[in-house]
């Protein structure tokens, strides 16, 4: 399992909803293309999202199940299947700290390839993208915090 960890400066429900919209997770998680479909009724359990990932032509489209989603404790967690690639289990916390939040990431392989090599090299490759993926989530709901406490009376 990779787990990573950042303080966000902006609350809880703040960023809760950068990852309620489904349709916003293409500006924040590494890798992904573009955002082919979002379902209606995002992040409720059993909501798709469809989404094509990858590096340049090589692509290959994803898509993500919410499994679990308690907006009152700010936790979400999806299953990502990557079609040959298997499945992999999300989980996203977000814990206040102080006005801020502690982002808390574990993913951690299912199904396909990723179960066999999972291990000290696949967990940090992941544990490097998700970081990446936690700072521009981090740079987003820092900038969308100044611009409304800029515009808020």
């Amino acid at each position: 399992m990779a787990r990573n960890r950042r303080l966000i400066l902006s609350s809880p429900s703040e960023v809760w909803d950068l990852l309620s919209d489904g349709h916003r997770y293409g500006e924040w998680v590494t890798g992904t293309q573009q955002v082919l479909t979002a379902d209606p009724n995002w992040p409720e359990v059993g909501a798709r999202l469809r989404v094509r990932v990858g590096v340049g032509s090589l692509t290959l489209d994803d898509t993500c199940v919410v499994r679990i989603c308690d907006p009152r404790r700010h936790r979400l967690e999806l299953e990502a299947k990557a079609g040959p690639f298997g499945a992999a289990r999300i989980a996203m916390n977000l814990i206040p700290w102080g006005e801020n939040t502690l982002f808390v990431l574990d993913w951690h392989p299912l199904r396909g390839p990723g179960t066999r090599m999972h291990g000290l090299p696949v967990d940090y490759v992941v544990a490097v993208r998700n970081g990446m993926m936690l700072t521009k989530l981090a740079r987003i709901a820092v900038r969308e915090h100044q611009t409304s406490a800029v515009v808020a009376p």
